[in-house]
């Protein structure tokens, strides 16, 4: 019986990112958030005093030693960024026929996955408005898919200009692989584990248990409380393929915070090892591990702005199922956090680099 094999499993590095307008806003703000696997790892907000690039992963505090001046690159664009989304926001309400009047919202999400062997494996960069998904990037042919006819406008303006659809593709591909890998090898203390855990809004504590690229299919995870199985607490995610010829499966257990170091979860894999017959790999939960976020964190941030502005009494409603993939295909499969809790946003795909209206460019960088 073997466990999960030593080496990476997959990663990805993703962005999401919002402009928000209204009438009681002076100008339109922009929040950017960006995670590597399902850790947060750097925020942008345009409403802070002093706006900046800033870290939310402890790994991340000694990028100014590994990149001399990473903070302050990540921040001019992200600057250039905020302005380049609010010339979209006033192209768009052009593009549908709006006024001013209201709330109107630029969504996007990038993400770029590698395999095991970090190497690329997809990309997806999307884009959304006012809850209507907008051009997707089509990274096989460098073409944009029009979702609404209002996209058109700019499918029309990037397809005419072939350097802005090769631009992305080169970002997706090449530029995210070389900083993801970075960040992995930065990160690589709290990033390459195999059980995380995860809070809700409320204090409830999801541990997580996960096995990626494995062979065969069949596997048995399993949560151990004080070496006692939990089957009628736990949560199972199906053995599902990795595209790659493996296969991948978690299962999560919800736990009070008191209780969570009694937790182990027991994995077994029938592949080609020489393990005694009837082992299996015990992988217990560190209340050291520092905590990883979710894409829910960008939600909650919106989430707090448009009630404000808009005294909206609707608060965001957390699933109880949440994705355990950290792949780009199930980001996009099991649906953008956004796309059930407010009726204005849904789902879409941004690189925090990419995004202008009617016309696009791409920065080198993070």
């Amino acid at each position: 019986v073997l466990l999960i094999s030593k080496r990476y499993s997959s990663h990805s590095l993703r962005y999401f990112s919002a402009a928000v307008a209204s009438p009681e806003l002076a100008e339109p703000r922009f929040l950017s958030v960006g995670y590597v696997d399902d850790q947060l790892f750097v925020r942008f907000d345009s409403a802070r005093a002093s706006p900046r690039m800033e870290p939310r992963a402890a790994w991340m505090e000694r990028m100014d030693r590994e990149e001399p001046g990473y903070w302050e690159r990540s921040t001019r664009r992200s600057e250039a960024n905020a302005q380049v989304s609010r010339a979209g926001l006033r192209h768009l309400r052009r593009y549908f026929n709006q006024s001013e009047a209201g709330v109107h919202i630029l969504q996007a999400m990038s993400c770029c996955e590698v395999s095991p062997e970090l190497t690329f494996r997809r990309g997806f960069l999307q884009f959304a408005y006012d809850g209507r998904d907008y051009p997707a990037l089509d990274t096989e042919t460098s073409t944009w898919t029009a979702a609404v006819p209002q996209a058109v406008n700019s499918k029309r303006k990037w397809e005419a200009e072939r350097s802005i659809s090769e631009g992305d593709k080169a970002y997706l591909e090449e530029t995210s692989v070389l900083w993801l890998k970075k960040y992995l090898e930065m990160g690589k203390e709290t990033l390459q584990r195999a059980v995380t855990r995860h809070t809700a809004p409320h204090g409830e504590v999801t541990l997580r248990c996960r096995a990626q690229d494995f062979y065969p299919a069949d596997i048995s995870l399993t949560w151990l409380r004080d070496g006692e199985e939990q089957l009628q607490d736990t949560e199972f995610i199906e053995t599902r393929p990795s595209g790659d010829g493996t296969f991948q499966k978690w299962a999560g257990v919800d736990v009070t915070s008191v209780q969570e170091k009694k937790y182990t979860c027991l994995v077994q894999h029938e592949g080609e090892s020489q393990a005694p017959e009837g082992s299996g790999l015990s992988l217990p939960f560190s209340i050291s591990e520092p905590e990883p976020f979710s894409p829910w964190f960008i939600v909650g941030v919106i989430a707090v702005l448009l009630l404000l502005i808009t005294v909206i009494a609707r608060v965001v409603i957390w699933r109880k199922k949440k994705s355990g993939g950290q792949d780009c295909e199930g980001a996009l499969r099991e649906q953008a956090p956004w796309r059930s809790w407010l009726p204005l946003t849904r789902s879409l795909s941004f690189c925090p680099h990419i995004l202008s209206f009617p016309s696009k460019g791409l920065s080198d960088g993070p």
